[in-house]
């Protein structure tokens, strides 16, 4: 299988913005889904290259929607590739967008970076995310520069949103103290990386506390 890596390297489509530090996170969540049934959301088009890479990688059975605001985001269309124009903080736009194409597997928000629009997509979208599916938020150094609604410990940027969902994680070990969440049910796992944070979906069974090993008396065995 080709590495994403090597796609971007050789990509001689449409122009690929990326940060190069991405790259090993992008492969370490993303590599279950290639050559799979796969919807994949990304938010903020750009040039259109992004949009032809994740067709390239994730394989011929992958439906990519791009997001963006510009009109002239459509003629990035081609097989498998749509593009839907409009803003990522409007509830229905991106409900119309759910109801087109139905859910998505994997959301890739590299849209705006303004914090109420970061914000926005990912109160609407996550809720609606395939129950194994995955979110990522890129570029969120935008959450501690102000031209974008940032700050350090700024209340409403989403570094300061992911501090209180980690809580809500946990919220079974509170002691009461934080009542559990649809997104404690619902999240395996989240994933914190230089600018980058990814939520993995999926279903928590009970929580128990095992032990194995140690003599038969230990164990109560006879």
């Amino acid at each position: 299988m080709t590495s994403l890596w090597s796609e971007f390297l050789n990509n001689t489509g449409r122009l690929i913005d990326k940060w190069k530090h991405y790259f090993p996170a992008y492969e370490n969540h993303l590599t279950r889904f290639v050559g799979r049934p796969v919807l994949f959301l990304e938010i903020g088009c750009g040039e259109g290259g992004s949009l032809q890479m994740w067709k390239r990688y994730l394989g011929p059975h992958a439906q990519i929607v791009g997001l963006d605001v510009e009109p002239r985001c459509r003629e990035f269309e081609e097989d498998q590739i749509a593009v839907r124009v409009g803003n990522q903080a409007d509830a229905n736009f991106l409900e119309e967008v759910i109801n087109e194409f139905g859910q998505p597997d994997v959301v890739l928000d590299d849209g705006s970076h303004q914090m109420n629009d970061v914000t926005a997509s990912f109160a609407f979208l996550y809720p609606r995310l395939a129950s194994q599916g995955l979110y990522i938020v890129e570029d969120l150094h935008t959450s501690y520069w102000t031209e974008y609604g940032g700050g350090l410990r700024t209340p409403g940027t989403f570094i300061e949103l992911c501090k209180g969902l980690l809580d809500e994680l946990n919220a079974d070990w509170t002691r009461g103290a934080l009542s559990p969440t649809d997104f404690t049910r619902s999240t395996l796992s989240m994933h914190f990386y230089d600018s980058m944070a990814v939520f993995e979906r999926g279903r928590t069974l009970g929580k128990a506390g095992l032990q194995t090993g140690g003599s038969p008396a230990n164990r109560g065995l006879p």
